[in-house]
């Protein structure tokens, strides 16, 4: 029997691969496997908090400069000083928040999820991208029609 939904992983990953873009093709590729054996009894649990993990990995990544003392104290206190600093924090506030909302939005209206996530693809295949976009998109979605 043809799995269309195993297919487009497969095509997907493809382009992923071919647009040079090795993150979402290794995603893609995972997800295939997990698609394919046993372990696909793990998609209610990757559905509900793959977007936590994936985030505090994301966090940790971001968050590693500062631990490992590559970005020394004295320059988080000199964050403070500078007004490109104070608007990147500024805009690390607005960003957060309307990820905040992207993320109630992608629960609250789950026909939306698809074409964020075509979106998304697009964006990381083809523009060079980065594979965050759906929560901000979503909650750029959510301004734009006005909901929460």
């Amino acid at each position: 029997m043809f799995d269309l939904t195993l297919f487009i992983l497969i095509v997907l990953a493809g382009l992923s691969w071919f647009s040079h873009n090795i993150t979402v093709a290794l995603a893609l590729l995972v997800l295939i496997v997990v698609k394919v054996t046993p372990l696909n009894a793990f998609f209610p649990w990757i559905e509900r908090q793959g977007v936590t993990v994936g985030i505090i990995i994301l966090t940790i990544g971001v968050m590693a400069p500062i631990a490992s003392g590559a970005i020394p104290t004295s320059t988080l206190m000199h964050t403070f000083m500078s007004w490109k600093s104070l608007l990147a924090i500024a805009v690390g506030v607005f960003v957060s928040w309307v990820g905040g909302r992207g993320v109630t939005l992608m629960s609250g209206q789950p026909t939306i999820v698809a074409g964020l996530l075509i979106g998304t693809l697009v964006g990381v295949s083809l523009f060079r991208g980065v594979p965050v976009g759906p929560l901000i998109a979503a909650g750029l979605v959510s301004l734009l029609i006005g909901k929460t």
